[in-house]
């Protein structure tokens, strides 16, 4: 029975790492850390890294807080939700920085119905090189209206 426990919590904090992606892309990369944000929309650098690239690291400190918390405290549920925080920003590498931006020369001839929908997706969200009228924050569960056919 724990083990289900155990799956359902790995399994929410990983969905609810999607909502926290589309807000904090909204509402903090949009808005106050536009700064921090605004070279991965328009690249005014030449270097391999961003200063977007700095976002990650929020996450993993929050990720390995929960895996401490685990370590060293009774709160056994500290693992599964440390677990899904990692495992949601690799997906979230994977897919934004790998297969999406091909900062690695990989997955380049992914061509599924879903690999279509979130680079269709995607790209309209980096159609707006500004902070303002931006569309599309998410990253793994996108709107339905980018999986259409065409």
């Amino acid at each position: 029975m724990k083990i289900l426990l155990w799956l359902l919590i790995f399994l929410s904090t990983f969905c609810f790492m999607e909502f926290m992606a589309w807000f904090t892309h909204k509402y903090i990369m949009h808005g106050i850390l536009w700064s921090l944000h605004k070279d991965h929309h328009k690249k005014d650098h030449d270097s391999w890294f961003e200063r977007n690239d700095a976002f990650f690291l929020f996450y993993a400190v929050v990720s390995i807080g929960f895996f401490l918390l685990w370590k060293y405290t009774s709160f056994w549920a500290g693992l599964p939700i440390g677990l899904g925080i990692f495992a949601y920003g690799l997906c979230y590498f994977i897919v934004h920085d790998i297969f999406i931006h091909q900062r690695f020369k990989l997955f380049r001839k992914a061509n599924s119905r879903y690999a279509k929908g979130v680079r269709r997706a995607h790209k309209m969200h980096h159609k707006h090189i500004e902070k303002e009228d931006g569309e599309c924050f998410g990253m793994l569960f996108v709107p339905f209206k980018y999986f259409k056919i065409k």
